[in-house]
């Protein structure tokens, strides 16, 4: 009998790729503790550690019927927490030197939320 494939590579992926998108919450959580902003630190840190709990639960293979939107899009929400949060932790947008139109560079990243979107986990077993 034919053994279906573990795909170990796409999982590695995207839990490379969670993590890989994550990990600059933790440093700057980190930065705000050396900074003595112990609020903001812990702040960071719990979104860091909601993140990691977050791409752990709403793994594909976990959930291998569901499209790949629903997936993402509490990961999503939660990139937009952090956002929202380094902002206020660096001041806010007058003190960071941020401006609004700055936020269109963020658009590219939001790219698998509409190209992979509709897909599913179990639609490249359904097709070998």
């Amino acid at each position: 009998m034919p053994q279906l494939p573990t795909r170990r590579g796409k999982k590695i992926g995207w839990l490379g790729g969670w993590l890989g998108s994550i990990v600059w919450i933790c440093a700057l959580a980190l930065v705000a503790f050396w900074q003595g902003k112990f609020i903001a630190g812990l702040l960071g840190l719990s979104i860091f550690i909601v993140s990691l709990i977050a791409g752990w639960w709403f793994m594909p293979w976990r959930h291998p019927t569901t499209r790949y939107w629903r997936l993402l899009l509490p990961l999503y929400l939660l990139e937009m927490v952090a956002l929202i949060w380094a902002v206020w932790t660096s001041g806010g947008w007058q003190a960071s030197g941020l401006h609004w139109s700055m936020l269109a560079v963020l658009l590219p990243l939001l790219s698998p939320f509409f190209t992979l979107g509709w897909r599913c986990w179990t639609d490249d077993e359904r097709h070998s």
